[in-house]
């Protein structure tokens, strides 16, 4: 009862399908022990024929490897097929060849009598060539493309891998792409890795194959001569006869499907199946065409030549090129004329439509970046910007304004800028058709081309060609295209002038999305206690120490406590600090329980101080102390760098406001945390002292 329960759930969980390769398998072991009638001999050669074609046209439709890989193992068991199939065939006509040349069945016999004519010599050369040609040319060509594919595959994982994450950091991909990114290179890796050991099963089989013919040959004379009493010429012919016709119906699949191995891997992934490739590439260039139509009409005219067959296809190729070069300049006429302008008989009044508001966020691109942002052109940027305003919003908390794209024939054709309220704030150049290969400080080598920089975050970084990219991968480079590039800057930029992009109009949005979810929250609180510029301005504090303001609701909570500080946004940012304390040393420190942190000389801390309570509401340090604190600051930064821990100042609550505004400009990775703001549930140990050592 339990193994027909099993038996069920078996045939639910697999269905039809999941059946195919158990019964697959059966029937080649079947074959290979049990003995099979001429006709199913027939029928099991047809079905192995039709499979390998079957293979060869998946394979030539495939857009990248990855879509057939399943391919290793159909290469083992259509090998597995065929040699079972030789096994069944050989005992037929061992024991059934003295009957006569359809003694193994129609196709055996058809393939010995009409592909070679009935002549057996033939038969065997033939036989020979094709086994050569499989065995010394396709399979392995197509087992050495598998292995040093898989060998650069794997040298590249770890620049692939980067530059997945580089990705997902700017928002251009979200964890479920990520992730299947991830398991492409992976599987990638396991395909050619399984072409390379797929491939000596061809190998192999073609070695058989000539073993077999041997087997037969031999000891079908023997047992045609001995046991049956043929003459010799009658021994020798039928039973090499049939050897033949079983060795071609054989190879011939076999061929075909070292032939479907070779063009999976060698192949490069496109848009287009290999024979959409072989069409755009060879037979839509007209000079090639051309050119090759007048040299095959040269040698037509040489006397002797077969003249109608030459200059029949110089005509075509010659015909077809011209063809093709007419549709080409007709393009580019067309393309060049500019539309006829709308003749206007008077200028038109001035209105206030003439006046022309300020873009708050902007890209502009040189001429030759165009077809980066072009919506006729299927610009990648425009898809990646709307990528980096959805990642902004998730990690920040608020819609930035939109990205208003135009070119500017005032730059350089390679350049770009981003503007922000009209003002410039980043700046950069990048090469169409090129890759940029960053240098992330651990590169085994140096790859060939234009020495720059990454336009982010001024990393050493090289423009290369495109053919250099998995090569430059594998020394170690993370390799980005130039839509990448673009929008890593653009990223970069949001989040480092993210107070500035929270506007009035911004804040109103935040708010309303909030009071969906809090309405009493929102409607209590402002604009009866606190006003919108105010929340503003607290806001912008948070965000200008990169402090993300998703957390509305403990931020509207604690404003909401604070009234009698209600107009004084240094005060309530402090509050606000406080009660995202934990997600601020969350952010800091993501996985540790103990912070190791940087601390102030008691001394240089008590001078602070008494320099705060004398300057009253004027808070300001004299220029001597500034620029020690700023020297020491920098000093104990390094220190804490070189000992691979973050750079956090602890410092007493009333002087954290200070000394943040004061290192934001002068060390601005230097991030000022208040001990009020530490949780209980953390222990701090100081290992750097500014003015001193820990």
């Amino acid at each position: 009862m339990n193994a027909l329960t099993a038996l069920q759930g078996f045939f639910k969980n697999t269905g039809v399908r999941g059946l195919a390769g158990p019964v697959l398998i059966i029937m080649i072991l079947s074959m290979m022990v049990l003995p099979l009638p001429a006709f199913l001999l027939d029928v099991l050669f047809t079905f192995n024929i039709a499979v390998s074609i079957m293979v060869l046209l998946v394979s030539m439709n495939t857009l990248k490897p990855l879509e057939f890989s399943a391919f290793p193992t159909v290469l083992l068991i259509t090998t597995l097929l065929r040699l079972s199939l030789n096994v069944a065939s050989t005992r037929v006509v061992l024991l059934e060849g003295h009957t006569g040349p359809d003694a193994a069945g129609k196709v055996i016999e058809s393939f010995g009598h009409f592909l070679v004519g009935g002549n057996f010599a033939v038969g065997i050369v033939v036989f020979m060539i094709l086994v050569v040609i499989n065995f010394v040319v396709i399979t392995k060509g197509a087992g050495r493309i598998a292995e040093v594919g898989a060998r650069f595959t794997l040298d590249a994982m770890p620049g692939k891998q980067m530059a997945i994450d580089a990705d997902l950091n700017a928002g251009l991909i979200g964890e479920d792409e990520a992730r299947k990114r991830r398991t492409n290179i992976a599987q990638e890796a396991d395909f050619y890795g399984s072409m390379d050991g797929a491939s000596k099963f061809v190998r192999g089989d073609a070695v058989a194959g000539i073993i077999i013919l041997l087997i037969n040959i031999i000891g079908g004379f023997i047992v045609g001569v001995l046991q049956h009493n043929l003459d010799v010429s009658t021994a020798a012919k039928n039973y090499t006869l049939l050897t033949i016709g079983d060795g071609l119906v054989a190879q011939i699949p076999a061929l075909v499907i070292s032939t479907a191995a070779g063009i999976v891997v060698s192949r490069v992934s496109t848009d287009e199946n290999i024979g959409q490739q072989l069409v755009g590439q060879i037979f839509t260039q007209p000079l090639v065409l051309i050119l090759t139509g007048l040299i095959i009409g040269a040698l037509g005219m040489v006397p002797g030549m077969p003249h109608f067959a030459f200059l029949l296809f110089a005509a075509l190729l010659g015909g077809w090129g011209t063809t093709l070069l007419r549709r080409k300049n007709q393009q580019t006429i067309e393309a060049a004329t500019p539309a006829a302008p709308p003749i206007s008989l008077e200028a038109p009044e001035a209105s206030w439509e003439d006046v022309m508001p300020i873009d708050v966020l902007g890209l502009e691109v040189g001429y030759r970046l165009i077809s980066l942002v072009d919506k006729d052109r299927d610009g990648d940027l425009l898809r990646r910007i709307k990528g980096i305003r959805r990642k902004f919003a998730q990690e920040i908390g608020f819609l930035p304004p939109s990205i208003h794209i135009r070119d500017n024939l005032d730059l350089r054709p390679n350049a770009y800028r981003i503007t922000l309220k009209g003002a410039e704030v980043g700046s950069g150049e990048a090469m169409p058709g090129q890759f940029l290969a960053i240098n992330p400080g651990q590169v085994s080598g140096v790859v060939q081309g234009t020495a720059t920089q990454d336009p982010a975050f001024g990393l050493p970084a090289i423009w290369i060609d495109a053919g250099l990219k998995d090569h430059a991968q594998a020394l170690g480079y993370t390799v980005v295209d130039v839509s990448t590039v673009v929008a890593t800057h653009l990223s970069h930029l949001l989040h480092i002038q993210a107070s500035n992009l929270l506007g009035l109009q911004e804040l109103h949005q935040l708010l309303e999305h909030v009071a969906k979810q809090f309405p009493k929250l929102t409607e209590e609180l402002i604009p009866k206690v606190i006003s919108h510029a105010t929340l503003q301005k607290v806001l912008q504090n948070l965000l200008d120490e990169a402090i993300p303001v998703r957390d509305m609701r403990t931020i509207l909570e604690t404003l909401s406590k604070q009234t009698l500080l209600a107009q004084d946004p240094v005060a309530l940012t402090a509050q606000v600090r406080v009660a995202l304390g934990p997600a601020i040393v969350q952010q800091l420190y993501p996985a540790s329980q103990e912070l190791q942190v940087i601390a102030m000389d008691k001394e240089l801390e008590f001078l602070l101080t008494q320099a705060l309570q004398a300057g009253g509401q004027y808070q300001a340090i004299e220029p001597g102390l500034a620029d020690t604190l700023l020297r020491e600051a920098k000093v104990a930064a390094e220190r804490q760098e070189l000992l691979g821990l973050p750079t956090v100042l602890l410092v007493p609550g009333q002087l954290r406001d200070l000394l943040a505004r004061f290192l934001r400009r002068g060390l601005p990775q230097l991030k000022v945390l208040s001990q009020d703001e530490v949780p209980g549930f953390k222990t701090v140990r100081v290992t750097t002292l500014v003015g001193g050592r820990a």
